[in-house]
């Protein structure tokens, strides 16, 4: 009998099992999501607005009121106040939406003893704390972004529309309405005002999420205000308001929204980059975010 026939190959005995690598951002990407999911009102709240925008827009134009301005001055800035103004609204909603986050997403788990839950999975809480940061610093400019340029978009074809249909000039008003230009600017003012340069304000919110028990609102108002109030006494300064006045301006380094297309070509991006009070900023949010991190590992349910 061939002993041989039966043997088994060589190279079946050595096979070996790979287990499946996980990529380093598949849990960063399903945290991410998982807020998305949780807070449903980071999407809603824009759109909402965006709705109501739009709506207003075309009642200006039925009304004529709006349509009025290209009909006595094709060069009238009135032609672009909607579109700036809608994205000026969707900015300030996305920062509201954001500080509001901020101060709940640690906060609310703690609460809802979701906590619980959330540590027994395979997520570490820097892994957890990083997703959460990357809603108002990542996220939330990017969709601010997206729906802004819709939204702009669907005015200026309505406008379209309406110019058409008065018998003016439609070419004149899409030269007189520069959305690209608009974008370029609205992209950089969302990256490096509402993302990078409010970055504190995010941090401090965080941590305040993480570390009260209780109103965190009201934890996150009142220790500014109360430096604020005990400098002007003590020493007749303001130097602490002015710094937080400065930084929620936007600073001098970062251009402004709107900006006119003189300012688009004096663009100095590597100014803001250089810029000490950036760098600063970066470096207070890394502080209160790893803060964030300490206090949800040993914090539990409140």
């Amino acid at each position: 009998m061939n002993t041989q026939s039966k043997a088994l190959p060589e190279s079946f005995g050595r096979q070996e099992v790979t287990p499946a690598v996980m990529s380093s951002t598949r849990p960063l990407y399903w945290s991410v999501r998982r807020e998305l999911w949780e807070y449903r009102s980071i999407v809603l709240a824009p759109l909402i607005v965006s709705a109501i925008a739009l709506f207003a827009f075309m009642i200006s134009s039925f009304l004529g009121i709006w349509e009025r301005a290209l009909r006595l001055d094709p060069e009238s800035p009135k032609l672009v106040e909607p579109f700036n103004f809608v994205a000026l609204l969707l900015m300030g909603t996305m920062f509201i939406v954001s500080i509001f986050y901020c101060l709940d997403s640690l906060h609310g788990e703690r609460r809802d003893r979701s906590i619980l839950f959330w540590k027994s999975l395979p997520v570490s809480d820097a892994m957890t704390v990083i997703s959460k940061a990357a809603i108002p610093l990542v996220v939330l400019p990017l969709l601010t972004f997206a729906i802004t340029a819709i939204t702009q978009s669907i005015m200026l074809l309505w406008g379209t529309v309406v110019v058409s249909i008065g018998g003016h000039s439609v070419a004149s008003l899409w030269d007189h309405v520069p959305l690209f230009h608009t974008w370029v600017m609205l992209l950089y003012h969302l990256v490096a005002v509402h993302s990078l340069w409010y970055a504190p304000f995010y941090g401090w919110s965080f941590f305040i999420s993480a570390w009260a028990r209780r109103a965190p609102f009201l934890w996150a108002v009142l220790p500014p205000l109360a430096i604020g109030f005990f400098e002007r006494i003590a020493f007749h300064t303001s130097h602490f308001a002015s710094m937080l006045s400065h930084r929620f301006a936007g600073g001098h380094e970062s251009a402004p929204f709107p900006a006119s297309g003189m300012a688009l070509m004096h663009l100095n991006v590597g100014r803001f980059l250089i810029s000490p009070g950036l760098w600063i900023g970066l470096a207070i949010t890394a502080a209160f975010l790893g803060a964030a991190v300490q206090l949800r590992r040993y914090r539990g349910p409140i």
